[in-house]
């Protein structure tokens, strides 16, 4: 029995995944939507929980050098990226980090470019700043993979208004890992129309079936200096509770910017025990990691010959990485409002519909499978029950 297969209950715990009513509206809905997994961290960070806790003392803290060096040891291992300390910074979430460098590197006449179908904070928050967005909408292949319009992204980053290029890589919602030569000609039109690179690089640890992620500005030095990195142990090691992101920025006057905006909202620093399970999950965590990145594989396997036999009009995307799974289910021929209403309330299943990463993704869901494999046949049934 794998240590992932152990259910553990989450109602009542104050959980926005799992305390369900106030968010579907019945506690009878069996969660499956919001990126958080189900699994318990691994036991190396629970016990350096326990440790500052027992200690009794919660003051002001800092993360130090050991932290520094779990970070720089963690990316020369898994990523074989060397950074400097120099070029960490720290941001209580990459929500936070997005809004920061909005607020540092554009102004309200400003243009941001996005890539929909795409995490839905990168537009709101662009929104929610009075920025204008454009839309370098990600093309649907043949084999329901996306791919680049690199025409039309030449186009909107060479807009003399366009001062941000929101990246993500892997990408959310399809857990797609952008081969290199897409990230080079990626990085050199940032260079080439000084656009400043955000590359969101959270699912990054959770590689999957043997495919090959490269940090964007591990690739040269040019590229490096026009991007900023997020990296979190939160979706890796479930951690998110813990409000504790890393914001690598080799550039010094850009780091200096985005640094200069978090002083102003006071943000300058992570919390206690988030900095202390994020060394520990990235000194001791990498066993745990590659046993939980098999159990997903297994996982995303199961779900491709359940779907194949029991509902094959569904197109499901094998994710290069993540625990996140997008179906095609547009053959239905109805509105993501319709989808949803079958789902929670023939299915009692809850999802993420499609539409909320991009008006192209109309007509998909994304599944979180990161649940004990009982929990995962009982979403399969229901998600088969509600749509056939």
């Amino acid at each position: 029995m794998s240590r992932f297969d152990q259910i553990i209950d989450r109602r009542n715990t104050n959980s926005v995944k799992w305390d369900t009513k106030g968010i579907f509206g019945a506690e009878d809905v069996l969660p499956m939507w919001v990126a958080d997994m189900d699994f318990p961290t691994p036991d190396e960070v629970i016990e350096s929980l326990k440790t500052r806790a027992n200690h009794g003392i919660l003051g002001y803290t800092m993360p130090g050098s050991d932290t520094e060096a779990a970070i720089r040891g963690w990316l020369k291992k898994r990523n074989n990226w060397e950074i400097d300390s120099s070029s960490i910074t720290y941001s209580p979430g990459i929500v936070t980090a997005l809004s920061m460098a909005i607020q540092a590197f554009t102004g309200p006449e400003d243009k941001i470019v996005i890539q929909p179908p795409v995490y839905y904070p990168f537009f709101e928050m662009a929104k929610k700043h009075k920025r204008e967005v454009l839309y370098n909408h990600l093309r649907l292949t043949s084999d329901n993979r996306y791919d680049i319009d690199f025409e039309d992204l030449e186009e909107k980053l060479s807009d003399k208004m366009t001062k941000l290029f929101i990246f993500c890589n892997p990408h959310n919602p399809s857990g797609r890992v952008w081969r290199k030569e897409e990230l080079i000609k990626i990085g050199e039109l940032c260079v080439k129309h000084n656009v400043i690179l955000l590359s969101d690089d959270i699912h990054s640890d959770l590689v999957l079936f043997d495919n090959q992620y490269t940090p964007i500005a591990s690739i040269n030095e040019s590229i490096a200096n026009q991007t900023i990195t997020c990296i979190a142990p939160s979706k890796t090691f479930n951690l998110a509770g813990l409000q504790t992101s890393v914001v690598l920025i080799k550039n010094d006057t850009l780091r200096r910017k985005f640094n200069a905006v978090q002083e102003l909202y006071g943000l300058m620093t992570v919390n206690t025990f988030g900095a202390d399970a994020m060394e520990a999950a990235y000194k001791h965590g990498e066993v745990w990691l590659n046993e939980l990145i098999h159990y997903l594989e297994d996982h995303i396997l199961f779900i491709e010959n359940y779907i194949k036999e029991k509902l094959p009009e569904v197109k499901v995307t094998r994710p290069d990485a993540s625990y996140l799974v997008w179906f095609d289910v547009r053959y239905l021929q109805k509105s993501d409002e319709e989808i949803m209403k079958l789902l929670l309330e023939k299915g009692k299943l809850a999802l993420e519909p499609g539409s909320k990463f991009g008006e192209n993704g109309a007509g998909f869901l994304r599944m979180n499978i990161a649940c004990p494999k009982e929990t995962l046949k009982d979403g399969l049934d229901r998600f088969v029950k509600a749509l056939k």
